[in-house]
């Protein structure tokens, strides 16, 4: 299972980001396997919005009212995860996205979490150490 944060999804819809192509790579070796945690949704709209095209941030939204994309709502423990993470990290300034993420990767037991923010990501010790895709990924 792999928890998919926004960057990897902004590089994976976006055909000019520079990670595009790997990101459809590691994709399309097992697209079931990704999981998008909720927190993502909204972010991931505004970016591809806002630096992409309206047409992209429309064909996302589509794809994900299709189940085009495994969507995880979550529950309250992961808030209550997530709130310790940004303690924990409190040098790395979390934002609530990446540390719910973090926080639903650990416990849906993760094998990857799936981003370009190695400066977040690449620091935290998460429980059951999921590898940090592209990064990690072999």
């Amino acid at each position: 299972m792999i928890v998919a944060d926004t960057s990897a999804i902004i590089a994976l819809v976006d055909a000019d980001d520079r990670h595009h192509t790997t990101m459809v790579r590691l994709f399309d070796a097992d697209p079931a396997a990704w999981i998008l945690p909720w927190a993502i949704l909204p972010e991931v709209d505004y970016l591809l919005s806002r630096h992409v095209s309206a047409h992209a941030a429309e064909a996302f939204s589509g794809d994900v009212v299709e189940g085009a994309f495994e969507i995880e709502w979550g529950d309250a423990n992961d808030l209550r995860r997530a709130q310790l993470l940004r303690a924990q990290y409190a040098d790395l300034q979390l934002g609530l996205v990446d540390s719910v993420v973090a926080a639903i990767a650990e416990r849906l037991g993760a094998t990857a979490i799936a981003t370009l923010d190695l400066r977040n990501f690449g620091a935290m010790e998460l429980v059951g150490q999921p590898q940090v895709w592209p990064r990690d990924a072999v």
